[in-house]
């Protein structure tokens, strides 16, 4: 036949590896073969031009590669090459076939090989092309390889971070593992890597490694790459969500290894931390998934999973769904049993879903979660969780027979005296808010008589007029009973505070809050308390107030001018 005079072609698979410059020579005869052979098939001659258009790309490729100063430095290539000549091979014994006058094979199996081949040609297309574009051919491995040391350029840095990603999507098994290990220690070692990894970096290849079907160690490498980008900041969260990470992290939650679990948790927690990411969280399902991770995970999972439900909770759709799909009790169990870290983060979630609507409250409340509550803070010490636990307890308090436990239990009145003298002024509104809305026995006002200094003071306080108005309101409760009038009368400090604020001059602070609790102070005609607030200076200003017709000042006066009554009718006697 006149094909066996064409010269001998390198048909058969090289013995052993073959240098880059060898491999390359072989692919360039095998292919100039094939470019020819494409133009004379006699059958399927439709897939023969497809495969002859990636062919000539194939040549531009490699001759681009071989320009490329340090090409043959590039170990990726030793791995690529070969596979390459392989397929090139393929197709050549192919093409033999397909220059028969007749064919007499298989059709179906012909057109299967051809397609096979076809696909496999497209593959080393993209690899080489993504090896061209990525820029490491122009650098000598020696200089790939190294770990841009801390004081490195943002140019150095993405350099490194192109060719880890180059690597990871074109190298075999040991490659990806090789360059996951590069890319997570240079994301432990620099904190500015994060964001040149996600600008850099293929995140939607990372993400692709989270499936099930990736090699176990590369899925667990490639999940502790994602969750520490996703934990680094906000940009990087937006990059993950957009190329489509949450669901497979989900997933991860619901089936993977303790290990993964724990690490799809932390990057599920940070996702969600932005609230246009929250509503996906429903999307994917995720709802039950946080919700068993909650119930049965590992402590760190809980942590996490809590913090990603607390996060989603501000949505309406989703706290529907966490009070219909259990989510409560699981919450309300995990506040004795979680660690100080998922107590903070369940006590914040819990406070969002009081907030939100009776259902989600009646949920709490049939969980015994006000007793938990009350109990939990006795012993915490965390002002933010003390925060989340009052805010809860403040939005359980609107029926009456959650008023009457609250109203009833000294330890919790107690400690919210310790709140107002010693907490940040959060505490201090909360706890304020709280003690004006209870029916508070007279021994449990005495009990909490040292906190009035404090409330005085924070009724001083120019903002916010909600901590105003709940310390004066506290205040007034405290008042009616006689022996804390008297206390709060030899307060020299607390006097000289609510004369001060009644000042016509000072107007910082609005006249009805010190007329308030000074009106209340002088309740019971006590002539004790009288002269205090006289020598203090409050009747000058009672008058002034009394004139400009500020409301509550007449009442106030009159009840001072007692005093004034009584000196009068003690001269009058004597005389």
């Amino acid at each position: 036949m006149h094909t066996s005079e064409q010269p001998q072609t390198p048909t058969s698979e090289p013995s052993g590896p073959q240098p880059p410059q060898t491999l390359l020579n072989l692919i360039t005869t095998v292919l100039s073969l094939l470019l020819l052979s494409s133009l004379t098939v006699r059958s399927f001659v439709g897939r023969w031009q497809v495969l002859r258009s990636k062919l000539c790309t194939l040549q531009s490729s490699l001759s681009s590669i071989s320009e490329s100063p340090h090409w043959d430095d590039n170990s990726l290539l030793h791995t690529l090459f070969p596979s390459l000549l392989s397929t090139l091979q393929r197709l050549k014994r192919l093409s033999d076939q397909c220059t028969l006058s007749s064919f007499t094979g298989g059709k179906l199996l012909m057109q299967s090989d051809l397609d096979i081949a076809s696909s496999s040609l497209s593959t080393h297309l993209h690899d080489l092309d993504l090896l061209l574009r990525s820029g490491v051919l122009h650098q000598s491995n020696s200089i790939i390889l190294s770990h841009p040391g801390p004081g490195s350029d943002k140019d150095d840095l993405g350099f490194f971070i192109r060719d880890v990603f180059t690597r990871l999507q074109i190298g075999g098994i040991e490659f990806k593992k090789k360059a996951l290990e590069s890319l997570l220690q240079l994301l432990n070692k620099e904190e500015k890597s994060t964001a040149v990894v996600a600008k850099e970096g293929n995140i939607g290849y990372l993400i692709s490694l989270l499936e099930v079907n990736s090699q176990p160690l590369i899925r667990e490498q490639a999940v502790l790459a994602v969750s520490m980008l996703a934990s680094s900041s906000q940009h990087s969260r937006k990059i993950i969500f957009e190329e489509g990470g949450l669901r497979p992290l989900l997933r991860i939650l619901e089936t993977g290894s303790i290990s993964l679990k724990e690490k799809a948790a932390i990057a599920v927690e940070a996702i969600t931390a932005d609230p246009e990411n929250a509503w996906a969280i429903s999307a994917y399902g995720g709802v039950l998934a946080l919700i068993e991770a909650c119930r049965s995970g590992s402590q760190p999972i809980q942590t996490h999973a809590v913090g990603a439900l607390r996060n989603v909770a501000s949505v309406e759709d989703i706290r529907l769904a966490l009070g219909e799909e259990g989510a409560v009790p699981v919450l309300v169990q995990l506040l004795v049993s979680g660690n100080t870290a998922t107590q903070e983060k369940v006590a914040n979630c819990l406070s969002i879903l009081a907030s939100s609507s009776e259902y989600c409250r009646a949920l709490i409340i049939q969980e015994k979660g006000l007793p938990r509550l009350m109990h939990m803070i006795q012993d915490l010490s965390n002002s933010d969780t003390i925060e989340h636990v009052l805010r809860t307890i403040c939005s359980l308090s609107v029926t009456d027979s959650n008023l009457q436990i609250l109203s009833s239990s000294t330890t919790t009145i107690i400690q919210l005296g310790e709140f107002i003298k010693h907490g940040n002024m959060i505490l201090q509104q909360i706890s304020a808010s709280l003690l004006s809305k209870l029916s508070i026995s007279e021994g449990n006002k005495r009990a909490i008589s040292s906190c009035m200094g404090s409330l005085v003071k924070l009724t001083e306080s120019p903002k916010p007029v909600e901590l105003q108005d709940a310390a004066a309101q506290a205040i007034v409760s405290l008042l009616t009973v006689r022996s804390n009038r008297k206390e709060l009368a030899r307060d020299e400090k607390s006097v000289m505070r609510l004369v001060q604020m009644l000042d016509p001059k000072n107007e910082t602070v609005s006249k009805k809050y010190p007329l308030m609790v000074v009106t209340a102070l002088l309740a019971g005609g006590s002539g004790d308390c009288r002269k205090i607030l006289v020598a203090a200076g409050a009747n000058k200003h009672l008058q002034i107030l009394t004139e400009m017709e500020v409301a509550g000042a007449k009442k106030a006066l009159q009840r001072l001018a007692g005093i004034t009554l009584e000196s009068i009718f003690s001269r009058t006697w004597r005389e």
